[in-house]
């Protein structure tokens, strides 16, 4: 039996040329995308949008109305949604944004007057010496050559910048074109792509589709909810308990709460420093009001927004995410930070079935157990569940004669 096992050296050579046409694919792929990042980016955002609208549309069929109907509704709504943000928060951000130009001279004068010098106390070291206006100015005249060539680095950027711009109107004015083709032949398309895989695999990877959609739904539709709420529940709250701009680092806070933890830590430091500012000194009543709406804000995202709406089903950790986005950034620059959480997620589900698979080969099980290793099944019940004979996965003992 080992014997018929083992197979021949030109078998396992066929594998390996097989295994390498796949990996070189691969790598030609990335590199395509490398190289067309900047004219990809409406396309990714039309479909991510397209695959974002498809079940409703898909529910308004069920409705009784005909595709291009619905595609028309879903799109109509897509479009009067992000006008009306655009409405709204475009007055409000700019008035946010002017009062904090307004207060700079107080935040120059906060840390220059009362954060350093506190550091100084602290920690002993000479900071403010470093800032005085003479030792700047003798330290940029000393560098005045390297400044230089900076400068014309970035007027040079600046100058050939103007294609760049073209193709940023091109992009928007290509994305609500997109979006509306993507909805419309959406499941044209998953039919195309599923027609495509072997019919020996299909089971494997249908399984593997419903699981990524299952994780990318709770990761773009539901995290979008959780983050646009926490930004509502961040902004009102510090508007209401008196700091000034506070809407804007609500906003900024929600933004960015989708890496765990980092949202809420950010926020926090902006508002305590933006509250010591505008109260010129120690004010406990605000700071108190200020630590009230970001614990009120994390209790509701722990135990209501995330658990209702997200759910478990992403399962990446927060330094797979910051990684998944710097990476993505550094490869492929915007288009990579944009696809880089999804990405990750399917990738995720794609590790997972890696294990479950390596957990029930003869490699981790080894020659004498009689166990198929569930990964939805606790350690108590494995160790007394054994497969019937016959099935699947059940390994038959050998012995003695």
């Amino acid at each position: 039996m080992n014997a018929a096992r083992e197979e021949s050296p030109e078998s396992e050579i066929a594998r390996f040329l097989r295994q390498l046409k796949w990996l070189v694919l691969g790598l030609l792929a990335l590199w395509l995308v490398w190289l067309l990042g900047p004219i990809l980016t409406p396309f990714v955002l039309g479909a991510l949008l397209g695959w974002l609208g498809d079940p409703l549309v898909d529910r308004l069929q069920r409705a009784g109305r005909s595709r291009n109907v619905a595609v028309a509704l879903v799109f109509g709504l897509m479009s009067l949604l992000l006008v009306l943000a655009l409405l709204v928060l475009v007055p409000l951000l700019e008035r946010q944004i002017r009062t904090l130009v307004n207060s700079l001279p107080q935040y120059r004068d906060w840390f220059l007057q009362t954060a350093l010098p506190w550091v100084e106390a602290k920690t002993g070291l000479e900071l403010v010496v470093w800032l005085d206006p003479e030792r700047l100015i003798e330290w940029v005249r000393s560098h005045w050559q390297q400044a230089g060539g900076f400068a014309a680095t970035l007027f040079g950027y600046l100058s050939r910048s103007g294609f760049a711009m073209v193709a940023w109107i091109a992009n928007i004015v290509l994305l609500p074109i997109l979006t509306f083709y993507f909805l419309r032949d959406w499941d044209l398309l998953v039919e195309k792509v599923a027609a495509l895989i072997p019919r020996d695999h299909l089971d494997t990877v249908s399984r593997l589709a419903r699981e990524s959609n299952d994780v990318l739904g709770a990761f773009l539709r539901g995290q979008f909810v959780v983050m646009v709420a926490l930004g509502a529940i961040y902004a009102v709250g510090l508007q209401l308990v008196g700091l000034k701009v506070g809407v804007l680092i609500g906003i900024v806070a929600g933004l960015i709460s989708f890496i765990p933890y980092l949202g809420a830590t950010t926020g926090v430091v902006m508002a305590v420093v933006a509250a010591l500012v505008q109260a010129q000194g120690f004010d406990a009543r605000l700071l108190v009001l200020v630590g009230v709406v970001f614990t009120v804000g994390q209790l509701l995202e722990s135990y209501v927004l995330t658990p209702r709406i997200v759910g478990d089903k992403i399962g990446l950790h927060p330094v797979a995410v910051i990684f998944a986005v710097m990476a993505g950034g550094q490869l492929f620059g915007f288009l990579g930070m944009l696809i880089a959480l999804p990405v990750a997620a399917v990738a995720n589900v794609l590790l997972r079935f890696a294990s479950e698979r390596y957990r029930q080969s003869g490699l981790y099980t080894g020659d004498h157990v009689q166990i198929v290793l569930d990964p939805y099944v606790d350690r108590g019940s494995l160790e007394q569940a054994t497969p019937p004979a016959g099935e699947p996965g059940a390994r038959q003992e050998q012995g003695p004669a």
